[in-house]
């Protein structure tokens, strides 16, 4: 299961209530494709990659995909891809996912 942690980023508690991960457990289901925008370091990716059959996370920094891309575990790497990209333009091509996240990416 998906922890309800409450995690600090830059001295925020980031999902105190733990309402994020109760709204992922509904969405995520085993096998699921998933798709984050806005996936920054990959904090929120790291959560929910476990639970999933795949995962590419997007962002336009490309510093953030690095470090995304460094904190990641060798034991989630195989199922777990950060590139740096936008959501205007995805080079996706349709159903290739069947979730989409987009959160705390404003």
């Amino acid at each position: 299961m998906l922890s309800g942690e409450n995690l600090m980023v830059r001295g925020v508690r980031i999902d105190p209530e733990g309402l994020e991960t109760k709204w992922l457990h509904r969405v995520l289901r085993r096998g699921a494709r998933v798709l984050e925008i806005g996936s920054g370091d990959g904090r929120s990716a790291r959560r929910f990659a476990r639970y999933v059959r795949s995962l590419v996370g997007i962002d336009p920094d490309a510093t953030q995909i690095e470090r995304a891309k460094r904190l990641t575990p060798a034991t989630l790497r195989r199922k777990v891809q950060f590139e740096v990209g936008d959501a205007e333009r995805l080079r996706f091509t349709d159903r290739s996912f069947d979730v989409v996240v987009f959160s705390l990416s404003l």
